[in-house]
């Protein structure tokens, strides 16, 4: 019964918060997520709690996965130029690049004007404000790669899942 609630769920959540972006097939929410119409995602990507604000574009590749509570923040308020203190009411927009088979843990925020390359996990907790390449595991805040996924490993997964 509880796995019946649970699949219920997230066919409302999905319906709710997919419609207004542009998505491949097999993308779930699996949990309560606010997305923008500027997100634009591949195939099988899953959401636990995911926040999208601001007026930049998001761009995810396939197979994308994230934990609970996260958020992509893509507009900025130009505390540089603004008319104001200590801002004004102008903003900055900058777009998010998300590559294919990127992991992204509980609680991690991607600011605006960030790429994270192709099979990146980003640590629990991590705050990504500088470009990750691929293949690396990063995590703090703010987030740097400490490690290397295995390449070898890695391509030998994605080619055998692309012959399935």
């Amino acid at each position: 019964m509880k796995r019946l609630y649970k699949r219920i769920l997230t066919k409302i959540f999905s319906a709710f918060c997919l419609r207004k972006t542009t998505h491949g097939s097999g993308c779930q929410c699996n949990h309560y997520c606010r997305l923008t119409k500027k997100t634009k995602m591949g195939n099988n990507c899953h959401f636990n709690g995911m926040r999208i604000a601001g007026q930049g574009t998001v761009t995810i590749g396939n197979n994308f996965h994230s934990g609970s509570d996260c958020h992509m923040l893509t507009s900025n308020h130009d505390f540089d130029h603004g008319s104001a203190l200590p801002y004004g009411s102008e903003f900055i927009h900058k777009d998010i690049i998300i590559g294919d088979n990127v992991w992204l843990g509980s609680h991690v925020l991607v600011l605006g004007g960030v790429e994270i390359g192709e099979g990146a996990v980003i640590q629990a907790g991590a705050v990504v404000c500088k470009n990750i390449p691929p293949l690396a595991v990063a995590g703090g805040s703010p987030a740097i790669p400490f490690k290397q996924r295995d390449e070898e490993h890695y391509y030998s997964l994605k080619n055998a899942a692309h012959q399935e």
